[in-house]
């Protein structure tokens, strides 16, 4: 009886875990991604539609300060002005419906987040962001009008994937050792 050559082609048991593993890891990751993604998925297209135009008034407002297009959103804010008040109001009540006292406290993270990310989506592009994206006044304000705004946003991806539409639920908060160990009066 000879000695068991060791051959690459076959895998070893060692090397067969270790592929379930992997496999299990990368599908459970792939599940939880798809959790995440399911969180930040708004309920209704309106819902949808409010935070793509905060995104593209964000978006614009980031343009006007990096590439000194005051004038172009002083045009756009002035031509839709009632389209972006309506839009601010939706945008209100959605955090104050979904994370009450806390909504704009909530409310004020997303819009400095979502600002964040697109000035630094304008820093990866350099030099070509102000050329790149000025363009985008000029398309909003061809539109016929404000009623045209929601469907043009809906053709953009102008959401940061990073941050997503509809903020996801917030955590529940934390026990704290002065809630665990609240007392409970009553009254007899």
């Amino acid at each position: 009886m000879g000695a068991t050559r060791y051959d690459p082609a076959v895998p070893n048991r060692l090397e067969w875990n270790m592929r379930r593993f992997l496999c299990g890891l990368t599908a459970a990751g792939l599940f939880i991604a798809q959790q995440a993604q399911a969180q930040q998925q708004c309920a209704t297209p309106a819902e949808q539609s409010t935070f793509e135009i905060q995104a593209l008034k964000s978006e614009l407002m980031v343009l006007a300060t990096s590439c000194h297009a005051d004038t172009q959103y002083n045009a756009f804010v002035n031509r839709y002005q009632p389209t972006l008040a309506e839009n601010e109001k939706a945008f209100d009540d959605y955090f104050k419906h979904r994370y009450g006292k806390q909504g704009q406290r909530e409310h004020d993270a997303y819009i400095t987040s979502l600002a964040n990310a697109q000035s630094d989506g304008g820093m990866r592009l350099g030099s070509d962001f102000c050329a790149r994206n000025e363009a985008i006044f000029n398309e909003v304000m061809a539109l016929p009008g404000p009623a045209d705004l929601p469907d043009y946003v809906a053709g953009k991806d102008i959401v940061p994937a990073s941050l997503g539409a509809c903020a996801p639920a917030p955590a529940p908060a934390p026990i704290t050792k002065a809630r665990a160990t609240r007392k409970v009066s009553h009254k007899h």
